[in-house]
C-alpha cells in the first residue's frame, strides 16, 4: 500500500506544532491516526482532502497538551480552536478553518457520516482504532507492522487515560468523562495493537 503525507507547508508545519507541544507517545498516534484513516479510505475508495486530514490529525489531541488544555471546554473542542487559529496562520479561508475545527470535534464522536463528512469519519475511525482498538481488523497486517515498527506506542495507554481520567476529573460532563466511565482503560489495556 502506498501511502503519503501530503507535503504542503500546512501538513509540515501543523507536524512542527505538534512535534513541539506533543510527547512522543501522542505525537506518533496523531501520525498513526492519520495512515490508518488514510489507508482506510484508500483500500474503499473513499475520496477526502489529504491536507485537512492530516492537519486535522496533527492537530486533534493539541487540547490534551498542557500548553492548550482548557479548563472549561472539552479537550477536543480546544483542539478545535487551535486549528481555527492555525489555519489562519496558514492562511485557509474561513469555511476551511471551521471545517478543520469540525473535523477535530467529531473525532469524538460515536459515528460520523462519510457521506457529510469524510475527513471527520475517517478521524474518528482511526483515533478508535489507535485508542482502543476498535476495528483493527480493518488495517492490513503488513501496514499495520510496518506504521507499528516507525511510529512506535511509545506507551500511549497509559499516558492516554491518565490524561482522560484528568479531563473526566475536572471535566465530568465531556466526552472524555462518559469514556473513562465507560471503560476506557479496560479497552486500551486489550487495544490489539499493543499485543
Amino acid at each position: 500500500m502506498n501511502l503519503v503525507i501530503p507535503d504542503t507547508t500546512a501538513c509540515r508545519t501543523s507536524l512542527e506544532v505538534a512535534t513541539a507541544f506533543h510527547t512522543p507517545a501522542l505525537l506518533n498516534h496523531s501520525v498513526r491516526a492519520y495512515l490508518w484513516a488514510a489507508a482506510y479510505a484508500q483500500e474503499r475508495g473513499i475520496s477526502f482532502d489529504a491536507e485537512l486530514l492530516y492537519v486535522s490529525a496533527m492537530l486533534h489531541d493539541l487540547g490534551l497538551a498542557t500548553a492548550f488544555d482548557n479548563h472549561s471546554v472539552p479537550f477536543e473542542e480546544a483542539g478545535g480552536h487551535v486549528a481555527w487559529v492555525f489555519g489562519a496562520g496558514a492562511g485557509w479561508p474561513v469555511e476551511r478553518r471551521q471545517r478543520a475545527a469540525e473535523v477535530i470535534v467529531r473525532h469524538m464522536w460515536d459515528e460520523v457520516d462519510v457521506e457529510q463528512d469524510p475527513e471527520g469519519h475517517l478521524l474518528e475511525l482511526s483515533t478508535g482504532m489507535d485508542i482502543s482498538g476498535r476495528n483493527t481488523e480493518a488495517i492490513p497486517a503488513a501496514l499495520r507492522a510496518e506504521v507499528l515498527a516507525r511510529y512506535p506506542r511509545l506507551g500511549l495507554a497509559k499516558e492516554f487515560v491518565a490524561c482522560f481520567e484528568s479531563q473526566a476529573e475536572r471535566k465530568p460532563d465531556s466526552l472524555a468523562g462518559t469514556f473513562v466511565r465507560g471503560g476506557l482503560a479496560a479497552r486500551m489495556a486489550a487495544n490489539p495493537l499493543d499485543a
